[in-house]
Protein backbone atom coordinates (compact mmCIF):
# COMPACT_ATOMS: atom_id res chain seq x y z
CA UNK A 1 0.00 0.00 0.00
CA UNK A 2 1.21 3.09 -0.72
CA UNK A 3 1.65 5.88 2.42
CA UNK A 4 -0.41 9.22 1.59
CA UNK A 5 2.66 10.96 2.07
CA UNK A 6 3.13 9.66 -1.40
CA UNK A 7 0.73 12.51 -2.72
CA UNK A 8 2.89 14.92 -4.07
CA UNK A 9 2.50 16.13 -7.90
CA UNK A 10 5.19 14.20 -9.10
CA UNK A 11 4.57 10.88 -6.77
CA UNK A 12 1.33 11.42 -7.43
CA UNK A 13 1.77 11.39 -11.64
CA UNK A 14 3.47 8.12 -11.03
CA UNK A 15 0.49 6.22 -9.71
CA UNK A 16 -1.93 8.20 -12.28
CA UNK A 17 0.43 7.43 -15.13
CA UNK A 18 0.57 10.75 -16.40
CA UNK A 19 2.84 13.54 -15.20
CA UNK A 20 1.79 16.60 -13.69
CA UNK A 21 3.40 19.98 -12.66
CA UNK A 22 6.62 19.31 -10.43
CA UNK A 23 6.97 21.51 -7.02
CA UNK A 24 9.87 22.04 -4.74
CA UNK A 25 7.96 21.45 -1.74
CA UNK A 26 9.59 18.78 0.18
CA UNK A 27 7.39 15.26 0.70
CA UNK A 28 9.68 14.61 3.88
CA UNK A 29 10.84 17.60 6.22
CA UNK A 30 14.54 16.41 8.35
CA UNK A 31 14.11 17.10 11.62
CA UNK A 32 14.28 20.86 12.71
CA UNK A 33 17.58 20.66 14.54
CA UNK A 34 20.82 22.45 14.65
CA UNK A 35 24.01 20.88 13.48
CA UNK A 36 26.88 20.35 15.87
CA UNK A 37 30.11 20.56 14.33
CA UNK A 38 32.66 20.52 16.98
CA UNK A 39 33.03 17.38 19.33
CA UNK A 40 35.60 17.06 21.83
CA UNK A 41 38.16 14.24 20.15
CA UNK A 42 38.87 11.40 22.56
CA UNK A 43 42.47 11.29 23.92
CA UNK A 44 44.40 8.91 21.89
CA UNK A 45 45.62 5.94 24.13
CA UNK A 46 48.79 6.19 22.57
CA UNK A 47 49.77 9.89 21.45
CA UNK A 48 52.78 8.74 19.57
CA UNK A 49 50.48 7.25 16.84
CA UNK A 50 50.39 10.94 15.74
CA UNK A 51 53.28 11.92 14.07
CA UNK A 52 54.20 15.33 12.82
CA UNK A 53 56.68 14.51 9.78
CA UNK A 54 57.02 12.57 6.75
CA UNK A 55 58.52 9.55 6.62
CA UNK A 56 61.73 8.25 4.78
CA UNK A 57 63.98 5.49 4.78
CA UNK A 58 62.63 4.67 8.42
CA UNK A 59 63.34 8.46 9.63
CA UNK A 60 60.92 11.09 10.67
CA UNK A 61 61.23 14.22 8.31
CA UNK A 62 60.60 18.13 9.27
CA UNK A 63 60.70 20.76 6.90
CA UNK A 64 60.32 24.23 7.08
CA UNK A 65 58.22 24.49 4.13
CA UNK A 66 54.93 22.62 5.73
CA UNK A 67 51.21 22.70 5.04
CA UNK A 68 48.15 22.72 7.20
CA UNK A 69 45.66 19.42 8.20
CA UNK A 70 42.06 20.71 8.90
CA UNK A 71 38.87 18.88 10.31
CA UNK A 72 36.60 19.32 8.03
CA UNK A 73 33.77 19.22 10.85
CA UNK A 74 34.84 21.89 12.72
CA UNK A 75 37.19 23.50 10.80
CA UNK A 76 40.02 24.03 13.41
CA UNK A 77 43.67 23.26 12.70
CA UNK A 78 44.49 19.83 13.39
CA UNK A 79 48.34 20.25 12.88
CA UNK A 80 51.48 20.65 10.29
CA UNK A 81 52.87 18.57 8.28
CA UNK A 82 56.19 18.92 6.09
CA UNK A 83 55.43 19.87 2.19
CA UNK A 84 57.83 18.44 0.63
CA UNK A 85 58.93 18.18 -3.04
CA UNK A 86 60.42 16.06 -5.87
CA UNK A 87 63.59 16.65 -4.58
CA UNK A 88 62.90 15.01 -1.42
CA UNK A 89 60.51 11.79 -3.46
CA UNK A 90 63.70 11.50 -5.27
CA UNK A 91 65.33 10.38 -1.63
CA UNK A 92 62.58 8.56 -0.63
CA UNK A 93 62.50 6.51 -4.39
CA UNK A 94 66.32 5.61 -3.89
CA UNK A 95 66.15 4.77 -0.32
CA UNK A 96 63.12 2.76 -1.27
CA UNK A 97 65.39 1.10 -4.13
CA UNK A 98 68.27 0.23 -1.58
CA UNK A 99 66.06 -1.37 0.50
CA UNK A 100 64.36 -3.80 -2.29
CA UNK A 101 67.66 -5.41 -2.66
CA UNK A 102 67.53 -7.21 0.59
CA UNK A 103 63.68 -6.84 1.16
CA UNK A 104 63.16 -9.08 -2.53
CA UNK A 105 65.08 -11.42 -1.50
CA UNK A 106 63.43 -12.20 1.67
CA UNK A 107 61.01 -15.40 1.63
CA UNK A 108 57.33 -15.13 1.48
CA UNK A 109 57.34 -16.71 5.45
CA UNK A 110 59.23 -13.85 6.34
CA UNK A 111 57.03 -11.41 4.62
CA UNK A 112 54.21 -13.21 6.10
CA UNK A 113 55.33 -12.90 9.43
CA UNK A 114 56.39 -9.00 9.43
CA UNK A 115 52.52 -8.40 7.49
CA UNK A 116 51.19 -10.45 10.53
CA UNK A 117 52.74 -8.41 13.09
CA UNK A 118 51.44 -5.23 11.36
CA UNK A 119 48.09 -6.65 11.25
CA UNK A 120 48.23 -7.49 15.01
CA UNK A 121 49.32 -4.14 16.10
CA UNK A 122 46.45 -2.02 13.76
CA UNK A 123 43.79 -4.28 15.38
CA UNK A 124 45.09 -3.71 18.62
CA UNK A 125 45.00 0.22 18.11
CA UNK A 126 42.00 0.52 16.23
CA UNK A 127 40.24 3.15 18.42
CA UNK A 128 43.00 5.35 18.33
CA UNK A 129 43.55 5.03 14.52
CA UNK A 130 39.82 5.44 13.82
CA UNK A 131 39.95 8.67 16.28
CA UNK A 132 42.62 10.15 13.87
CA UNK A 133 40.94 9.19 10.96
CA UNK A 134 37.41 10.70 12.28
CA UNK A 135 39.32 14.13 12.96
CA UNK A 136 40.88 14.45 9.41
CA UNK A 137 38.50 13.00 7.28
CA UNK A 138 35.33 13.60 9.11
CA UNK A 139 33.30 10.04 8.91
CA UNK A 140 31.63 9.33 12.03
CA UNK A 141 33.74 7.25 14.31
CA UNK A 142 32.20 3.91 14.52
CA UNK A 143 32.24 4.19 10.49
CA UNK A 144 36.11 5.22 10.72
CA UNK A 145 37.25 1.33 13.26
CA UNK A 146 34.87 -0.03 10.70
CA UNK A 147 37.35 1.10 7.52
CA UNK A 148 40.31 0.76 10.08
CA UNK A 149 39.29 -3.36 10.62
CA UNK A 150 38.39 -3.59 6.90
CA UNK A 151 41.47 -2.06 6.26
CA UNK A 152 44.24 -4.15 8.40
CA UNK A 153 42.28 -7.41 6.84
CA UNK A 154 44.32 -6.21 3.53
CA UNK A 155 47.79 -7.17 6.12
CA UNK A 156 46.04 -10.38 7.18
CA UNK A 157 45.10 -11.33 3.58
CA UNK A 158 48.26 -10.40 1.94
CA UNK A 159 50.27 -12.08 4.81
CA UNK A 160 48.86 -15.13 3.53
CA UNK A 161 48.74 -14.88 -0.05
CA UNK A 162 52.96 -13.60 0.55
CA UNK A 163 53.76 -17.85 0.87
CA UNK A 164 51.45 -18.78 -2.67
CA UNK A 165 53.02 -16.75 -5.04
CA UNK A 166 52.93 -19.65 -7.10
CA UNK A 167 55.23 -20.26 -10.45
CA UNK A 168 53.87 -23.35 -12.85
CA UNK A 169 55.69 -25.97 -14.79
CA UNK A 170 55.01 -26.73 -18.63
CA UNK A 171 55.39 -29.95 -19.57
CA UNK A 172 57.88 -29.93 -22.32
CA UNK A 173 57.70 -30.86 -26.29
CA UNK A 174 61.85 -31.28 -26.43
CA UNK A 175 62.48 -34.19 -24.28
CA UNK A 176 65.97 -32.38 -23.19
CA UNK A 177 64.42 -29.24 -22.11
CA UNK A 178 62.04 -28.57 -18.58
CA UNK A 179 59.87 -25.45 -18.89
CA UNK A 180 59.13 -23.35 -15.49
CA UNK A 181 57.32 -19.80 -14.50
CA UNK A 182 58.24 -18.04 -11.24
CA UNK A 183 56.94 -14.92 -10.11
CA UNK A 184 59.16 -11.71 -9.22
CA UNK A 185 58.63 -8.77 -7.81
CA UNK A 186 58.43 -5.25 -9.62
CA UNK A 187 60.83 -3.30 -7.89
CA UNK A 188 60.18 0.13 -6.25
CA UNK A 189 55.97 1.36 -6.39
CA UNK A 190 54.83 4.45 -5.91
CA UNK A 191 51.54 4.61 -4.44
CA UNK A 192 49.20 7.56 -4.55
CA UNK A 193 46.17 7.94 -2.23
CA UNK A 194 43.26 10.17 -2.09
CA UNK A 195 41.41 11.18 1.24
CA UNK A 196 38.23 9.22 1.30
CA UNK A 197 39.35 6.12 2.60
CA UNK A 198 42.89 7.37 4.34
CA UNK A 199 43.26 4.13 5.87
CA UNK A 200 41.96 1.21 3.53
CA UNK A 201 43.53 2.65 0.18
CA UNK A 202 46.83 2.45 1.48
CA UNK A 203 46.41 -0.87 3.09
CA UNK A 204 44.78 -2.92 0.00
CA UNK A 205 47.89 -1.54 -2.21
CA UNK A 206 50.51 -1.48 0.66
CA UNK A 207 49.71 -5.06 1.89
CA UNK A 208 50.07 -6.50 -1.98
CA UNK A 209 53.07 -4.93 -2.44
CA UNK A 210 55.08 -5.87 0.51
CA UNK A 211 53.78 -9.23 0.33
CA UNK A 212 55.21 -9.83 -3.31
CA UNK A 213 58.97 -8.33 -2.16
CA UNK A 214 58.35 -4.86 -3.39
CA UNK A 215 59.28 -1.66 -1.77
CA UNK A 216 56.96 1.69 -1.98
CA UNK A 217 57.02 5.29 -1.82
CA UNK A 218 53.70 6.47 -0.73
CA UNK A 219 51.75 9.84 -1.45
CA UNK A 220 48.96 9.72 0.93
CA UNK A 221 45.97 12.71 0.22
CA UNK A 222 46.93 16.25 1.61
CA UNK A 223 43.57 16.34 3.57
CA UNK A 224 44.04 13.31 5.45
CA UNK A 225 48.01 12.46 5.87
CA UNK A 226 47.50 11.20 9.52
CA UNK A 227 45.96 7.91 8.88
CA UNK A 228 49.47 6.75 6.89
CA UNK A 229 51.40 8.30 9.43
CA UNK A 230 50.24 6.20 11.94
CA UNK A 231 50.44 3.24 9.82
CA UNK A 232 53.95 3.74 8.90
CA UNK A 233 54.43 4.08 13.06
CA UNK A 234 52.62 0.59 13.15
CA UNK A 235 54.92 -0.72 10.54
CA UNK A 236 58.26 0.20 12.52
CA UNK A 237 57.22 -0.98 15.57
CA UNK A 238 56.67 -4.62 13.64
CA UNK A 239 60.30 -4.52 12.53
CA UNK A 240 59.72 -4.17 8.76
CA UNK A 241 62.59 -3.09 7.78
CA UNK A 242 64.85 0.78 6.69
CA UNK A 243 63.50 2.12 3.57
CA UNK A 244 60.46 -0.87 2.85
CA UNK A 245 58.01 1.98 3.64
CA UNK A 246 58.13 5.68 2.61
CA UNK A 247 56.13 8.36 2.79
CA UNK A 248 55.81 11.94 1.25
CA UNK A 249 53.26 14.31 2.50
CA UNK A 250 52.54 17.32 0.53
CA UNK A 251 49.90 19.75 -0.45
CA UNK A 252 51.46 22.60 -2.77
CA UNK A 253 53.74 20.22 -4.68
CA UNK A 254 51.51 17.25 -5.65
CA UNK A 255 52.09 17.53 -9.34
CA UNK A 256 55.71 17.98 -8.94
CA UNK A 257 55.56 14.93 -6.79
CA UNK A 258 53.29 12.59 -8.92
CA UNK A 259 55.56 13.48 -11.81
CA UNK A 260 58.71 12.35 -10.11
CA UNK A 261 57.11 9.16 -9.22
CA UNK A 262 55.53 8.67 -12.57
CA UNK A 263 58.96 9.53 -14.47
CA UNK A 264 61.91 8.12 -12.17
CA UNK A 265 62.69 5.57 -13.92
CA UNK A 266 63.50 3.20 -10.79
CA UNK A 267 59.94 3.50 -10.19
CA UNK A 268 58.64 0.27 -11.61
CA UNK A 269 54.85 0.45 -11.24
CA UNK A 270 52.46 3.01 -10.31
CA UNK A 271 49.19 2.67 -8.05
CA UNK A 272 46.63 4.70 -7.89
CA UNK A 273 43.32 5.93 -6.78
CA UNK A 274 41.49 9.13 -7.69
CA UNK A 275 39.91 10.60 -10.48
CA UNK A 276 39.64 9.54 -14.05
CA UNK A 277 41.35 12.74 -15.60
CA UNK A 278 44.36 12.45 -12.95
CA UNK A 279 44.49 8.80 -13.62
CA UNK A 280 45.10 9.54 -17.75
CA UNK A 281 47.97 12.31 -16.68
CA UNK A 282 49.71 9.66 -14.54
CA UNK A 283 49.52 6.85 -17.38
CA UNK A 284 50.87 9.10 -19.89
CA UNK A 285 53.65 10.18 -17.49
CA UNK A 286 54.93 6.88 -16.56
CA UNK A 287 54.60 5.45 -20.11
CA UNK A 288 57.65 7.05 -20.94
CA UNK A 289 59.55 4.30 -18.67
CA UNK A 290 56.53 1.62 -19.18
CA UNK A 291 55.78 1.23 -16.06
CA UNK A 292 53.35 -1.41 -14.89
CA UNK A 293 50.03 0.84 -13.56
CA UNK A 294 47.03 -0.25 -11.68
CA UNK A 295 44.24 2.44 -11.71
CA UNK A 296 40.98 2.58 -9.86
CA UNK A 297 39.32 5.45 -10.91
CA UNK A 298 36.28 7.26 -11.20
CA UNK A 299 32.49 5.50 -11.46
CA UNK A 300 28.82 6.35 -12.32
CA UNK A 301 27.25 3.56 -10.25
CA UNK A 302 24.10 2.53 -11.74
CA UNK A 303 21.79 1.12 -9.01
CA UNK A 304 18.41 -0.53 -10.28
CA UNK A 305 15.30 -1.95 -8.77
CA UNK A 306 12.95 -3.71 -10.71
CA UNK A 307 9.30 -4.43 -9.78
CA UNK A 308 9.78 -7.99 -8.16
CA UNK A 309 12.77 -6.59 -5.76
CA UNK A 310 12.41 -6.65 -2.14
CA UNK A 311 11.67 -3.11 -1.75
CA UNK A 312 12.34 -2.65 1.79
CA UNK A 313 15.46 -4.65 1.45
CA UNK A 314 16.36 -2.67 -1.97
CA UNK A 315 16.31 0.90 -0.28
CA UNK A 316 18.24 -0.55 2.83
CA UNK A 317 20.42 -1.06 -0.09
CA UNK A 318 20.03 1.87 -1.73
CA UNK A 319 20.95 3.91 1.72
CA UNK A 320 24.32 1.74 2.41
CA UNK A 321 25.16 2.13 -1.00
CA UNK A 322 24.59 5.37 -1.40
CA UNK A 323 25.01 7.51 1.78
CA UNK A 324 28.40 5.55 3.16
CA UNK A 325 30.63 7.94 3.63
CA UNK A 326 28.23 10.82 3.33
CA UNK A 327 28.14 9.67 -0.52
CA UNK A 328 32.21 10.45 -1.38
CA UNK A 329 33.18 6.92 -2.11
CA UNK A 330 33.76 5.43 -5.81
CA UNK A 331 31.59 2.49 -5.51
CA UNK A 332 28.60 4.92 -4.61
CA UNK A 333 24.79 4.31 -6.35
CA UNK A 334 24.80 7.60 -8.18
CA UNK A 335 22.12 6.91 -11.07
CA UNK A 336 19.06 4.82 -9.23
CA UNK A 337 16.65 3.20 -11.30
CA UNK A 338 13.22 1.65 -10.52
CA UNK A 339 10.96 0.45 -12.29
CA UNK A 340 7.59 2.34 -12.92
CA UNK A 341 5.21 -0.24 -10.94
CA UNK A 342 7.04 0.13 -7.69
CA UNK A 343 8.60 3.61 -8.10
CA UNK A 344 6.44 5.72 -6.04
CA UNK A 345 6.70 3.20 -3.36
CA UNK A 346 10.59 3.13 -3.44
CA UNK A 347 10.42 6.72 -3.20
CA UNK A 348 8.76 7.22 -0.75
CA UNK A 349 10.02 5.09 1.61
CA UNK A 350 13.75 6.24 1.38
CA UNK A 351 13.20 9.86 1.49
CA UNK A 352 11.28 8.90 4.85
CA UNK A 353 14.27 6.71 5.95
CA UNK A 354 16.79 9.66 4.39
CA UNK A 355 15.01 12.47 6.36
CA UNK A 356 15.95 10.58 9.71
CA UNK A 357 19.38 10.98 9.52
CA UNK A 358 21.41 13.22 11.81
CA UNK A 359 24.01 15.30 10.25
CA UNK A 360 26.88 16.41 12.31
CA UNK A 361 30.03 16.17 13.89
CA UNK A 362 31.56 12.13 13.74
CA UNK A 363 32.72 12.01 17.42
CA UNK A 364 29.12 12.21 18.07
CA UNK A 365 27.02 8.87 18.97
CA UNK A 366 24.21 10.17 17.58
CA UNK A 367 25.81 11.35 14.42
CA UNK A 368 24.62 9.28 11.04
CA UNK A 369 26.23 11.05 8.33
CA UNK A 370 29.30 13.55 8.91
CA UNK A 371 30.94 16.62 6.31
CA UNK A 372 31.64 16.42 3.54
CA UNK A 373 35.41 17.23 2.50
CA UNK A 374 35.99 20.64 2.21
CA UNK A 375 34.20 23.25 0.80
CA UNK A 376 34.55 22.64 -3.05
CA UNK A 377 32.25 19.35 -3.02
CA UNK A 378 29.96 21.24 -1.29
CA UNK A 379 29.63 23.77 -4.40
CA UNK A 380 29.57 20.54 -6.32
CA UNK A 381 26.48 18.72 -4.36
CA UNK A 382 25.21 22.30 -4.61
CA UNK A 383 25.36 23.20 -8.49
CA UNK A 384 24.03 18.83 -9.07
CA UNK A 385 20.76 19.50 -6.91
CA UNK A 386 19.99 22.78 -8.23
CA UNK A 387 20.67 21.37 -11.85
CA UNK A 388 17.95 18.85 -11.16
CA UNK A 389 15.72 20.97 -9.53
CA UNK A 390 15.24 23.39 -12.20
CA UNK A 391 14.92 21.29 -15.09
CA UNK A 392 11.38 19.15 -13.57
CA UNK A 393 13.15 17.20 -10.61
CA UNK A 394 11.36 16.81 -6.78
CA UNK A 395 13.09 17.27 -4.10
CA UNK A 396 11.95 14.97 -1.57
CA UNK A 397 13.89 15.32 0.97
CA UNK A 398 16.83 17.10 2.41
CA UNK A 399 18.76 19.48 0.37
CA UNK A 400 19.94 22.25 2.79
CA UNK A 401 23.62 23.96 3.47
CA UNK A 402 23.46 23.30 6.96
CA UNK A 403 27.03 25.59 7.03
CA UNK A 404 31.18 25.01 6.55
CA UNK A 405 31.00 21.22 5.39
CA UNK A 406 27.67 20.23 6.22
CA UNK A 407 25.22 19.42 3.95
CA UNK A 408 21.67 17.86 4.33
CA UNK A 409 21.52 14.21 2.42
CA UNK A 410 18.60 14.69 -0.56
CA UNK A 411 16.49 12.24 -2.11
CA UNK A 412 15.62 13.71 -5.53
CA UNK A 413 12.41 12.25 -7.54
CA UNK A 414 11.62 12.86 -10.97
CA UNK A 415 15.12 12.79 -12.62
CA UNK A 416 16.29 12.54 -16.25
CA UNK A 417 18.62 12.07 -18.96
CA UNK A 418 19.54 15.43 -19.52
CA UNK A 419 20.18 16.36 -15.65
CA UNK A 420 23.76 16.84 -14.56
CA UNK A 421 23.51 14.13 -12.42
CA UNK A 422 23.28 11.18 -14.93
CA UNK A 423 26.24 11.30 -16.48
CA UNK A 424 28.52 13.30 -13.36
CA UNK A 425 30.04 11.60 -10.57
CA UNK A 426 27.97 13.37 -7.60
CA UNK A 427 30.67 12.37 -4.82
CA UNK A 428 27.95 13.45 -2.09
CA UNK A 429 24.82 13.07 -0.39
CA UNK A 430 22.31 13.49 -3.22
CA UNK A 431 20.39 9.86 -4.37
CA UNK A 432 18.50 10.83 -7.52
CA UNK A 433 16.15 8.18 -8.52
CA UNK A 434 14.63 7.87 -12.47
CA UNK A 435 11.86 5.64 -13.59
CA UNK A 436 12.36 3.18 -16.21
CA UNK A 437 10.00 0.67 -17.58
CA UNK A 438 11.52 -3.01 -19.23
CA UNK A 439 14.96 -4.72 -18.29
CA UNK A 440 16.50 -3.66 -21.67
CA UNK A 441 15.69 -0.34 -21.91
CA UNK A 442 17.92 -0.03 -18.06
CA UNK A 443 20.54 -2.26 -18.81
CA UNK A 444 21.36 0.25 -22.11
CA UNK A 445 20.46 3.59 -19.30
CA UNK A 446 23.09 2.05 -16.76
CA UNK A 447 25.77 0.63 -19.57
CA UNK A 448 25.08 4.33 -21.22
CA UNK A 449 28.55 6.00 -19.55
CA UNK A 450 32.39 6.00 -20.25
CA UNK A 451 32.76 4.04 -16.84
CA UNK A 452 32.35 0.94 -15.66
CA UNK A 453 33.41 0.22 -11.76
CA UNK A 454 30.49 -0.50 -9.92
CA UNK A 455 26.95 -1.78 -10.60
CA UNK A 456 24.00 -3.03 -8.55
CA UNK A 457 20.10 -4.05 -8.97
CA UNK A 458 17.57 -6.11 -6.92
CA UNK A 459 15.76 -9.08 -8.27
CA UNK A 460 14.38 -11.31 -7.25
CA UNK A 461 13.93 -13.31 -10.89
CA UNK A 462 17.02 -15.21 -11.22
CA UNK A 463 17.33 -15.68 -14.65
CA UNK A 464 17.06 -11.38 -14.54
CA UNK A 465 19.71 -11.99 -11.87
CA UNK A 466 22.24 -13.82 -14.60
CA UNK A 467 21.16 -11.93 -17.20
CA UNK A 468 21.82 -8.60 -15.80
CA UNK A 469 25.35 -9.43 -13.99
CA UNK A 470 26.46 -10.89 -17.23
CA UNK A 471 25.52 -7.61 -19.35
CA UNK A 472 26.08 -4.90 -17.07
CA UNK A 473 29.69 -3.16 -18.30
CA UNK A 474 31.25 -2.77 -14.62
CA UNK A 475 34.19 -4.71 -13.43
CA UNK A 476 31.87 -5.39 -10.06
CA UNK A 477 28.28 -6.54 -9.97
CA UNK A 478 26.53 -6.35 -6.49
CA UNK A 479 22.95 -8.77 -6.44
CA UNK A 480 20.79 -8.37 -4.04
CA UNK A 481 23.44 -6.37 -2.29
CA UNK A 482 25.19 -2.77 -1.50
CA UNK A 483 28.51 -3.84 0.00
CA UNK A 484 30.91 -5.10 -2.93
CA UNK A 485 34.66 -4.60 -1.00
CA UNK A 486 36.31 -7.04 0.88
CA UNK A 487 40.03 -8.24 1.06
CA UNK A 488 38.66 -11.74 -0.44
CA UNK A 489 37.24 -10.59 -3.37
CA UNK A 490 38.49 -8.41 -6.70
CA UNK A 491 38.17 -5.02 -6.69
CA UNK A 492 38.80 -2.53 -9.64
CA UNK A 493 36.67 -1.53 -12.93
CA UNK A 494 37.03 -1.42 -16.76
CA UNK A 495 36.46 1.20 -19.22
CA UNK A 496 37.76 4.51 -18.06
CA UNK A 497 37.00 3.16 -14.41
CA UNK A 498 40.87 2.13 -14.78
CA UNK A 499 42.59 -1.51 -15.01
CA UNK A 500 44.24 -3.86 -12.97
CA UNK A 501 42.55 -5.35 -9.32
CA UNK A 502 43.19 -5.00 -5.82
CA UNK A 503 42.35 -7.69 -3.13
CA UNK A 504 41.78 -11.39 -3.90
CA UNK A 505 43.90 -14.13 -5.40
CA UNK A 506 44.52 -12.16 -8.15
CA UNK A 507 45.67 -8.66 -6.01
CA UNK A 508 49.61 -9.79 -5.90
CA UNK A 509 49.66 -10.14 -9.73
CA UNK A 510 50.05 -6.50 -10.43
CA UNK A 511 53.24 -6.24 -8.11
CA UNK A 512 54.88 -8.96 -9.82
CA UNK A 513 56.29 -10.29 -13.07
CA UNK A 514 56.30 -14.01 -14.80
CA UNK A 515 59.66 -14.82 -15.70
CA UNK A 516 59.72 -18.10 -17.65
CA UNK A 517 62.73 -20.53 -17.57
CA UNK A 518 63.98 -22.96 -19.92
CA UNK A 519 66.26 -25.48 -18.69
CA UNK A 520 68.39 -27.41 -21.36
CA UNK A 521 70.74 -29.94 -21.42
CA UNK A 522 69.13 -32.39 -19.15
Amino acid sequence: MISAAVRTPYLRACLNQSRAPLTRKLLFNMSARSIVTTAEVPKLSDPSLFRTGAFINDEWITSDNTFTVTDPASGKEIGKLPDLNGQDTKKAIDAASEAFKTWSQTTGKQRHDLLKKWYDLTMQHQADLGTILTQENGKPYPEAKGEVAYGASFFEWFAEEAVRSYGTVIPSHIPSQRFITIRQPVGVVGIITPWNFPNAMITRKVGAALAAGCTVVIKPGAETPYSALALAELAQRAGIPKGVINIVTTDKNVAEVGKELCTNPIVKKISFTGSTPVGKLLMSQSAGTMKKVSMELGGNAPFIVFDDADVDSAVEGAIACKFRGSGQTCVCANRIYVQKGIYPLFASRLAEKVAQFNVGNGFLGETTHGPLINDKAIIKVQRHLEDAVSKGGELLTGGKHLGGNFFEPAVIAGMTNDMAIATEETFGPIAGIFQFETEEEVLKLANDTEFGLASYFYSRDIGRIWRMGEKLESGMVGANTPILSSCYTPFGGIKESGMGREGSLHGLDDYTHIKYINMGGI
